[in-house]
């Protein structure tokens, strides 16, 4: 929309001063966003440490407070030894060994509720006090919605683990995963984009283009992450920068499955090799779009926002090998999806601060 649109017949001064945000809408807004980068973190411990399915059931008010007496406990134990999970992987579990893994699937579900109250409350608060500007209020109903929705995924990809599966569908998860993704992108473009007048910085259409195909990429490598975590892909093919001896595994083992299509989410040799391929064309592309910026105006904040992109691109691609070569030891692993959080939120920013030249 643009700006004629939400006030007409205001001069430009005028406009920027009215769709100036509080402050506090600004503060909370990087809360709530750093709440959702906390969820994804503590989402990927979850499934480091198979905790997902811990939890049979979808109970979003009661679900709240965890078991709070021994027959209590006994009783979600009892509900967990129904699923093949506990049959298949761990039939000699004990209670405490059922209290390790409850307690990380309840920390998840209950950081996701409170980031719904965190989110809903003080969205009304500023709403009834007009403190939202116009072009704000749908953006903020929209991931408002998003958030509910991905509620609604979290259980649907819970459900998929519950029969004939040992775990999770890695096809529900890479969803799960996205929506956080794109919910975190989008409140760091919002909170960025209020505090932006002038310091938007004009560029030419290509750096543009760079640096959003840089955050869609960014979004297309954190989907196969989630495809990765999924199957357990990081456990095979522990080495880098060969798999198994090669650059490119042999093609009967990357289209091993029929139909085709489906090598792409089942198949652990591809679904890896995809993700590394990824990678390397993640990092060329942030050094192609700093040296362009580099070139465009060597030292100014764009440049140096581009500087900063690649090298977190670039700590992104070396804390991956790390993971792979550890066989996906939980820091290493989880320092990995921080760091890919992180190149995802810079990536955001700094296409939200360039304009038209």
């Amino acid at each position: 929309m643009t700006d004629w649109l939400i006030f007409p017949g205001v001069d430009a001064e005028t406009r920027v001063r009215r769709e100036a945000a509080p402050r506090a809408v600004v503060v909370w807004l990087w809360i709530v966003a750093a709440m959702v980068f906390a969820m994804v973190i503590v989402g990927g411990a979850t499934r480091l440490t198979q905790s997902g399915l811990s939890i049979t059931e979808w109970k979003p008010i009661t679900g709240a407070l965890p078991p709070l007496s021994l027959e209590a406990w006994q009783a979600e134990f009892e509900k967990y030894k129904q699923i093949p999970q506990y049959r298949e992987l761990f039939p000699t579990m004990d209670l405490a060994g059922f209290k390790y893994i409850y307690f990380w699937e309840w920390g998840h579900r209950l950081l996701g509720r409170l980031i719904g109250v965190v989110f809903a409350l003080p969205l009304a608060w500023f709403w009834l006090r007009g403190q939202l500007a116009p072009r704000l209020k749908p953006q903020l109903l929209g991931l408002l919605a998003l958030g509910g929705l991905q509620g609604a995924v979290g259980w649907w990809m819970v459900a998929s683990g519950l029969v004939n599966r040992v775990e999770v569908a890695q096809e529900r998860l890479a969803i799960h995963l996205l929506l956080a993704s794109l919910t975190f992108a989008w409140l760091v473009r919002i909170a960025v984009g209020l505090r932006a007048a002038g310091r938007e910085q004009a560029v030419p259409r290509g750096q543009r283009a760079l640096a959003s195909l840089l955050i869609l990429v960014t979004l297309a490598q954190i989907g196969l992450g989630g495809l990765v975590a999924g199957l357990r892909a990081g456990l095979s093919y522990n080495t880098w920068p060969l798999m198994d001896g090669r650059f490119i595994p042999p093609w009967e083992h990357l289209a091993k499955l029929a139909p085709g299509w489906a090598n792409l989410l089942d198949n652990v040799t591809t679904v890896q090799f995809q993700h590394r391929m990824i990678a390397y064309l993640l990092l060329a592309l942030a050094l192609v779009h700093f040296v362009a910026a580099f070139r465009a105006a060597r030292g100014s904040p764009a440049c140096k926002r581009a500087l900063g992109l690649f090298a977190l691109t670039l700590a992104q691609v070396g804390l991956g090998i790390a993971a792979l070569l550890t066989h996906v030891q939980i820091h290493t692993a989880l320092s990995h999806q921080a760091a890919a959080m992180l190149v995802l939120g810079m990536a955001v920013a700094n296409r939200r601060l360039l304009r038209r030249g």
